[in-house]
């Protein structure tokens, strides 16, 4: 398994018929006008031997302000993929709403610009957003865009084959 392995959570909703996924834009000064592909699912890293679907569940209440209360069956497990940096990224979807108008975001410290011995605050991620499947596509880093495909298959798997 690779030394860096990150586990998250895509909500999704139907809004108006239409499918919707919600999204992450990471905070701090680097990404700060960063837009197309570089939005993601809120995720983050495991550490040890931590439930992969546990550490989903918490990275995204850190990341949104929101807990997951979909039963842990419900969840739709949306495999793996690794990101340009070979980071691991699993991920699971869940369908509920969250108003992105109250999300808010754990902070993190860093030294900005690099070199300077100035420190600040920021948040991991500074706004999310409801997306349509294109939007998010756009958006998304490239590498997750699998993470979208595998949840409209699911999902149209569901409803050929309620149960």
């Amino acid at each position: 398994m690779p030394s860096r392995v990150s586990a998250g959570i895509l909500l999704y909703r139907q809004h108006d018929g239409n499918l919707e996924v919600l999204l992450a834009h990471p905070g701090g000064p680097y990404f700060s006008g960063k837009r197309d592909g570089h939005w993601t699912i809120p995720k983050g890293e495991v550490e040890g031997d931590e439930e992969l679907v546990s550490v989903a569940l918490r990275e995204f209440e850190e990341e949104t302000g929101t807990s997951i209360t979909t039963a842990l069956d419900r969840l739709i497990s949306l495999g793996e993929i690794v990101q340009k940096g070979g980071k691991l990224v699993v991920a699971w979807a869940a369908e509920g709403d969250l108003d992105p108008d109250t999300a808010h975001s754990n902070a993190f410290t860093m030294e900005w610009p690099p070199g300077s011995g100035r420190f600040g605050d920021y948040p991991e991620i500074d706004e999310v957003a409801w997306l349509s499947p294109t939007d998010a596509r756009r958006r998304i880093k490239p590498t997750q865009i699998p993470f979208m495909d595998r949840l409209e298959a699911a999902l149209t798997e569901r409803v050929s084959s309620p149960g």
